[in-house]
C-alpha cells in the first residue's frame, strides 16, 4: 500500500507538471493535488481543444491505476486496518478511479466500434477511429483511416455503415466530452484534494487497527523470517480472496463458454430493453474478483521489500491470461451495448439499423470468444513466471 501510495503521488506530480506546461493558465492545487489543466482521458479532448500531452495521459493512467490498486488492497485487507479510515477511504478511491476511467472508456469504445465497422463493411466512408493513448499526442484527430475495398456481398452493410459510424461518433464523442469535463472538475475539487492528502499520509504510515503494533513503520505482513514474527498475517485474507474468486468461477457456465456460438446472447441485446445483458454480470464480477486476487498475491510477494517491480514477476501466468480474456469480454460487451443503444435511436434509416445490428452481433461474438479464452486459460495448470 505504501508503494502504491508513493506511485499515486509520483503520478500526481507528473500530472501537475505536464498540465502546467501543456495548458496556459494552469495553476497548482493546494495540498500537492496538482492542476487539472491537462486532459484527463486517454488522449481525448473536447472539440476545439488541443490534444493533451502524452506525459499527461500517462500520468493520469498511472494515477488511476494506483488509486484502483490501493482501493483493491483496502477491500481485501480491511480487517487489519483502522475500520473508520478504511471505510472512508475506499469509496473515495473508487470514485476517483471510476471518474478518471470514463473518458478513456468512451474513446476506446468508439475506436473499437469504428474499427469493427471498417472490418465488416470494408468502407472508410464513416468517421475514422480517433487515436487513443500516446498516439493521440502525435496523430491529428480526424485523419481518415486507409480505405479498404468493399466486397460485393457487403453492399447492404456498406450502405448503412457510414451513417451508423457517424451516429456512434456523435453519441460516444458527446459522452467522452462530458466525461472529460467531469474529470477536470474532479481533479480540481476539494474532494480530490482531501483524497490526495490522505494518500500522502498513507505513503509514510499505514493506519493499522488499534490492536496492531505501536510503531509507525510500514504495514506488517507475512514475514520471510518465519511464521509468527509479524503482528499480522496476510495469508488468511489473501486465501479468502482466492476462495471468493474460485466460488464465482465455479458458478459460471464454463460448459456453455466452451461452445463457439451462443445464440441466446443475441436475444437480449436486440430487444427494446436497455438494461445490461443478463449473461454478462457474473463475468464482470469474476473479473473484479480476479483483480482483487492478483492484488492480494502482489501484496504477499512484495510485503517484505515493497518493490512493486518484483511483485509482477510473482503473478501466475494463468491469471494474467485469464485477466486479459475478461478485459476483452468487458470491452466487447460494453461495445455491443453501445451499438444496441444506438440502434434504438428513433427514426434512423433501416440500413443504419441493419449495420448497427450486424455490429452488435459481431461484438457479442467477441464476447463469446473471450469467454472461451477465459475458460481455456483457467483450466490450465498454474504456471509461475521465472
Amino acid at each position: 500500500m505504501r508503494a502504491q501510495a508513493t506511485e499515486f503521488l509520483r503520478a500526481l506530480r507528473r500530472h501537475r507538471e505536464s498540465g502546467a506546461s501543456g495548458a496556459s493558465g494552469a495553476s497548482g492545487a493546494s495540498g500537492g493535488a496538482g492542476a487539472p489543466g491537462g486532459g484527463t482521458g486517454a488522449g481525448a479532448s473536447a472539440p476545439g481543444r488541443a490534444a493533451p500531452p502524452a506525459d499527461d495521459v500517462d500520468a493520469v493512467r498511472a494515477l488511476r491505476r494506483a488509486a484502483r490498486r490501493i482501493s483493491g488492497t483496502l477491500h481485501t485487507f480491511q480487517p487489519l486496518l483502522d475500520a473508520s479510515w478504511a471505510e472512508e477511504m475506499r469509496p473515495e478511491l473508487a470514485w476517483l478511479s471510476g471518474t478518471l476511467a470514463l473518458e478513456h472508456a468512451y474513446a476506446s469504445r468508439l475506436e473499437r466500434l469504428l474499427q469493427a465497422l471498417h472490418r465488416l463493411s470494408g468502407s472508410a466512408a464513416f468517421p475514422a477511429p480517433r487515436p487513443v493513448g500516446r498516439a493521440a499526442a502525435t496523430v491529428p484527430a480526424g485523419v481518415p483511416a486507409p480505405a479498404r475495398p468493399a466486397s460485393p456481398d457487403r453492399g447492404s452493410l456498406t450502405v448503412g455503415a457510414a451513417k451508423a459510424g457517424a451516429l456512434l461518433d456523435r453519441q460516444l464523442t458527446l459522452a467522452r466530452t462530458r466525461a472529460h469535463s467531469t474529470a477536470l472538475q474532479a481533479l480540481g475539487s476539494s474532494r480530490f484534494h482531501a483524497v490526495a492528502d490522505k494518500v500522502a499520509l498513507l505513503a509514510s504510515e499505514v493506519p493499522l487497527r488499534a490492536t496492531g503494533r505501536p510503531d509507525r513503520g510500514p504495514a506488517p505482513a507475512t514475514s520471510a523470517s518465519g511464521p509468527g514474527t509479524a503482528p499480522f498475517d496476510l495469508r488468511p485474507l489473501a486465501a479468502a480472496a482466492e476462495e471468493r474468486l474460485t466460488d464465482a468461477v465455479t458458478a459460471l457456465p464454463l460448459v456453455a463458454a466452451g461452445s463457439p456460438y451462443n445464440a441466446q446472447a443475441l436475444v437480449h441485446g436486440l430487444s427494446p430493453d436497455p438494461a445490461p445483458h443478463p449473461q454478462d454480470a457474473p463475468w464482470h464480477q469474476v473479473r473484479l474478483l480476479l483483480r482483487l486476487h492478483r492484488y492480494a498475491l502482489e501484496a504477499l510477494a512484495g510485503a517484505d521489500t515493497g518493490d512493486t517491480g518484483d511483485t509482477e514477476a510473482a503473478v501466475d501466468v494463468r491469471l494474467l491470461a485469464a485477466g486479459e480474456a475478461l478485459d476483452r469480454h468487458r470491452d466487447a460487451s460494453e461495445a455491443a451495448a453501445a451499438a444496441a443503444q444506438a440502434a434504438r435511436t428513433p427514426r434512423i434509416a433501416p440500413a443504419t439499423a441493419y449495420a448497427l445490428g450486424v455490429l452488435h452481433a459481431d461484438q457479442r461474438h467477441e464476447v463469446e470468444a473471450a469467454r472461451y479464452a477465459f475458460q481455456h486459460s483457467w483450466r490450465k495448470e498454474p504456471i509461475r513466471l521465472p
